[in-house]
């Protein structure tokens, strides 16, 4: 970025706009990988208005605009990796309006999912997609998050009604609908939902809401195996009782949370299934019905919880997974990816990644939203340790081949970002042309996140 693109810019925005080591240094990096690359500049955008003439000023002085929020990506998508502007909308964090008999709030891209389920839940409504983090709404959009509800709620693909968005040449455009349906034109709503701010910028957005279970428990299985474990969310799936949520994490996990959290949780692969019911026979029925399917299974042991308090402690061991094997091993860096795979194909994909990465020696953990085919694996290693990363990505490149034949994807939700760009080319070859198009179309000089996304 030169002198007199920093020069406007400081004369549009003053104290919003910060060069400050720190500031680009946090503005650098993501969840995903170690290496940093810092912006020129971080704008602090406190409006739609500042968006919208930071683009053109970008078009003006031919300089990038990264959009960022909490930096909670996983695949280096707000990492500005030719410099420039980072613009910042996390100050952009009012919920707007809601609407409890429309089933909708409409929110700036900068509130997080839960400050928005703390505003919801006087109504008795909530937003389900929960990514773990403590995400931006707008962020989960760009990358199209998911999370432990997708297998009940979809995706945020899903719960997205209407998207604002800034496009590069600085005008403004609404894209979807407010109402429940509609078949008007093309569909350009789920065109900016996870395209990770490479076509254009989210200024507000108005999201599904849902009622809260009345009533809900979770049931715990333990089981010998990942396989084991992947053919029961299967069969559980199979059953049509509709869990709330149905996740995975293996052996290796629940020792990192056993250290992490001092609890004593059998160390072997263990699901957890929450069922909800409009009424407490309702759930009784069901939670009989998933607990012998657990043991039809093979499960080693099965335990329930009811009330919320049990439902936490049991929720908490899947939801600090992450950060308890972070501090398992404090001076490793991480890489943790995803795939997803037709439902029928986890058991045999999952325990083919596993083998794998057991006889290569790696010490990896597996994970999953089991219920939607989508499980991932955190590999770790000492940052200059070069042969244990290369057998890394050489077992990532294989699970990832696994995942395509059996007919998935190389990403359920984490996105492409920096990380998937080859594996993207893999997947979609004949139609990446396509995408080229679109891009050129609507950011010809490609200023918007360059470098994501497309080989």
């Amino acid at each position: 970025m030169n002198t007199d693109a920093l020069d406007a810019l400081r004369a549009r925005y003053g104290e919003q706009l910060s060069t400050a080591a720190p500031v680009l240094e946090a503005h650098g990096r993501d969840e995903s990988h170690p290496t940093i690359h810092p912006p020129h500049a971080v704008l602090f955008a406190h409006s739609e208005a500042d968006v919208v003439d930071a683009l053109r000023l970008a078009v003006t002085h031919g300089f990038p605009v990264t959009p960022f929020a909490v930096g909670s990506s996983l695949e280096g998508q707000v990492i500005p990796v030719h410099g420039g502007l980072s613009l910042d909308v996390s100050g952009m964090n009012r919920v707007l309006s809601i609407e409890p008999g429309g089933f909708q709030a409409t929110v700036q891209p900068g509130v997080t999912y839960p400050e928005l389920n703390r505003q919801t839940r006087s109504h008795g409504l909530f937003f389900p997609v929960d990514p773990g983090a403590e995400a931006s709404l707008g962020g989960m959009a760009s990358t199209n998050a998911s999370g432990t509800a997708a297998v009940r709620y979809g995706t945020t693909r899903d719960n997205v009604l209407e998207l604002r968005v800034a496009l590069m040449d600085g005008t403004v455009i609404r894209a979807g609908s407010r109402a429940r349906k509609t078949s008007a034109g093309y569909d350009l709503k789920h065109l900016f939902i996870g395209a990770e701010g490479t076509l254009g910028v989210i200024t507000e957005l108005t999201v599904r809401l849902w009622p809260l279970p009345a009533h809900v428990t979770v049931v715990r299985g333990t089981f010998a195996t990942v396989q084991a474990a992947a053919a029961c969310a299967v069969a559980i799936m199979s059953a049509a009782l509709q869990p709330e949520r149905l996740e995975l994490i293996d052996e290796h996990g629940i020792r990192a949370v056993n250290a992490y959290e001092g609890t004593a949780y059998p160390e072997v692969p263990t699901l957890w299934i929450e069922l909800a019911a409009a009424s407490g026979g309702a759930l009784d029925d069901a939670v009989a019905a998933c607990t012998d399917l657990c043991r039809d299974a093979g499960a080693l042991h099965v335990d329930t919880a009811r009330s919320a308090a049990e439902r936490a402690a049991l929720w908490a061991a899947r939801h600090h997974a992450y950060p308890a094997m972070k501090a398992l091993h404090p001076t490793h860096a991480r890489l943790s990816t995803d795939v997803c795979v037709p439902l029928h194909r986890l058991p045999d994909v999952l325990a083919a990644s596993r083998e794998r990465c057991d006889a290569a020696g790696l010490d990896a953990t597996f994970l999953g939203h089991v219920g939607d085919g989508n499980f991932h694996v955190l590999f770790h290693a000492a940052p200059d340790d070069a042969a244990t990363w290369a057998t890394v990505h050489d077992v990532y490149d294989h699970m990832i081949s696994l995942a395509l034949d059996a007919g998935g994807t190389c990403s359920g939700e984490h996105g492409v970002g920096l990380h998937k760009r080859t594996h993207l080319a893999r997947e979609h070859g004949d139609s990446l042309q396509v995408m080229r198009g679109v891009k050129a179309l609507l950011d010809p000089r490609s200023l918007l996140n360059p470098g994501k996304i497309l080989p």
